[in-house]
C-alpha cells in the first residue's frame, strides 16, 4: 500500500510535466514525416478500413444485438476499435518506456514512475481526436449525441487507471527481462480477436463458460461501456454494477503489485542496461 501511494503523490506532482513532456514527444516523433502528426491518426484509420473491408464487406455481418438495440456491423465496430487502438499503443510503448528512455532519465531529476504515464498520455491525446472524429462520423450515420456520452468521461478514466497499472508491471518487467516486451506484443495481438472489438463475444452463449472467461478481460468492460455510451443503450457501470466492481478490484490489485515491483526495483534498473 505505501508503493501505491508513493506512486499515485508522483503521479499528482508531475502532473504538469506529464503533459508537457507527452506533447514533445507526439511532435518529436513526427517532425521528419511531411504529414507530421497526421500519421498518428492515418495509421488507425487504414487498418480500421482494413477490418470493415474484410469482416464487413467479404464476410458481411449481420447487425449486432444490443439488447433492445440492432446495430450495424460498421458503427459497432467503430465505437470500440478506437478504443482498442489507445490500450494497444499504450501498454506497447508503456512496457518499453523506461528501458529505452533509461540512459537520458538518469541525468534528470524526476521519478522513473512518470514514464508510463508520459506513453499513456502521448496515446491519450491522439485516442481524444480519433473520439472526436468518431462522434462527428456517428452524426452524419444517425447516432446522436445524447446524455450516455457522459458515461465516456468515466470510461476514459477507468481505462487510463488500467493501462498504468499493468504499465507499471509490464515496464518493470520489460527492464529486467527485455524478452517480455515480445511476449507482451504477441499477447495483446491475440487479445484483439478475443476481447470482443471484431466480433461480438456474445455468439458463445451457447459455451457459457468460455464467454465468461473471455469477459473476465478488462478490456470487454471498457470496449463495451464505450458502445453503450455511443448508442445510448443503457448506463453500462450502472447496470452491470457486479462487472464494474470486478474491474476496479483488478484495477486495484495490478496497480498494488505494479507499485511494488516499480519502488522495489528501480533503484537497480541502470543495472540492466
Amino acid at each position: 500500500m505505501k508503493s501505491a501511494i508513493t506512486v499515485i503523490s508522483e503521479q499528482i506532482n508531475n502532473f504538469y510535466l506529464i503533459r508537457r513532456l507527452s506533447l514533445y514527444e507526439i511532435k518529436s516523433t513526427n517532425r521528419n514525416n511531411y504529414l507530421g502528426t497526421a500519421w498518428e491518426i492515418i495509421n488507425p484509420a487504414i487498418q480500421l478500413l482494413i477490418y470493415w473491408f474484410v469482416f464487413g464487406t467479404i464476410r458481411s455481418r449481420a447487425p449486432i444485438d444490443m439488447g433492445n438495440f440492432e446495430i450495424p456491423f460498421f458503427p459497432w465496430l467503430l465505437a470500440g476499435f478506437f478504443l482498442w487502438t489507445f490500450s494497444y499503443q499504450s501498454l506497447i510503448q508503456g512496457s518499453k518506456s523506461v528501458y529505452t528512455r533509461l540512459r537520458m532519465l538518469s541525468k534528470m531529476n524526476f521519478p522513473l514512475s512518470v514514464i508510463p504515464s508520459i506513453a499513456i498520455f502521448l496515446n491519450f491525446y491522439i485516442h481524444l481526436v480519433l473520439l472526436g472524429i468518431t462522434i462527428i462520423v456517428f452524426q452524419f450515420m444517425g447516432y446522436r449525441i445524447s446524455i450516455y456520452y457522459i458515461q465516456l468521461i468515466y470510461f476514459m478514466f477507468a481505462a487510463f487507471c488500467l493501462l498504468f497499472s499493468i504499465s507499471l508491471i509490464t515496464s518493470t518487467l520489460s527492464t529486467i527481462v527485455r524478452d517480455f516486451h515480445m511476449l507482451l506484443n504477441s499477447i495483446l495481438r491475440m487479445l484483439l480477436y478475443i476481447s470482443g472489438v471484431l466480433w461480438p463475444i456474445t455468439l458463445l452463449s451457447d459455451y457459457p463458460l468460455i464467454m465468461d472467461i473471455m469477459k473476465s478481460n478488462p478490456l470487454f468492460y471498457l470496449i463495451e461501456g464505450y458502445r453503450a455510451s455511443f448508442f445510448g443503450t443503457e448506463w453500462y457501470f450502472i447496470t452491470h454494477w457486479k462487472y464494474s466492481l470486478y474491474f476496479w478490484s483488478l484495477v486495484i490489485i495490478l496497480l498494488l503489485i505494479g507499485s511494488m515491483l516499480h519502488v522495489k526495483f528501480r533503484r537497480h534498473f541502470i543495472d540492466y542496461l
